[in-house]
């Protein structure tokens, strides 16, 4: 992946305190990793940066809008982002032991040498976070303004109607045992 300087801060020089990054996100931004479920991004990333003497807080507030396919219909279905995540990003000696060694996914250690940090890898897994697992127009009533009639009239054909209750082969022989103690 290609180093973007744009996305590295120059935290020594910081005084200590609150300090704010803003950066737009497009689908550009994606290209330097792995394809993306997802596309037409436009979102917005407020970076809060609190600086103190052996640690920082980063505060990533993810907004704005994407699009994805619909799982049900296959319909291009807009969401919108919103989300915000906390990094503690802390300066140690040792920064691989401790990061191998640490549990809390929010905590990150740098090495006390570092001068820079980078922070698209982050920008980049909480875009992906703030995505829902099921992507569907409307879930309850399948009638969101995106959906794909034909699909969901199709999706209607093909379910199977339920008229009796059928046997499993597989627990036949099974029922002997069944009041057994």
């Amino acid at each position: 992946m290609s180093r973007r300087r744009e996305f590295e801060i120059a935290y020594v020089g910081l005084k200590p305190g609150v300090h704010e990054y803003n950066y737009e996100i497009n689908d550009k931004f994606f290209e330097a990793f792995q394809q993306q479920d997802f596309r037409n991004c436009k979102a917005n990333v407020k970076l809060s940066l609190d600086r103190k003497s052996s640690f920082m807080l980063l505060k990533f507030e993810i907004g704005g809008t994407l699009e994805v396919t619909c799982d049900r219909c296959n319909n291009n279905l807009p969401l919108n982002l919103w989300d915000e995540f906390n990094i503690t990003v802390k300066m140690v000696e040792e920064p691989e032991l401790m990061n191998n060694q640490e549990e809390d996914p929010d905590v990150y250690y740098i090495s006390r040498g570092e001068s820079h940090i980078d922070v698209a890898e982050w920008i980049y897994e909480f875009i992906s976070l703030s995505l829902p697992m099921q992507k569907t127009c409307e879930y309850e009533r399948m009638d969101g303004p995106y959906c794909n009639k034909a699909a969901l009239e199709m999706l209607k054909k093909m379910e199977v109607k339920e008229t009796g209750k059928k046997d499993n082969p597989i627990w036949k022989g099974l029922e002997k045992f069944k009041d057994l103690e």
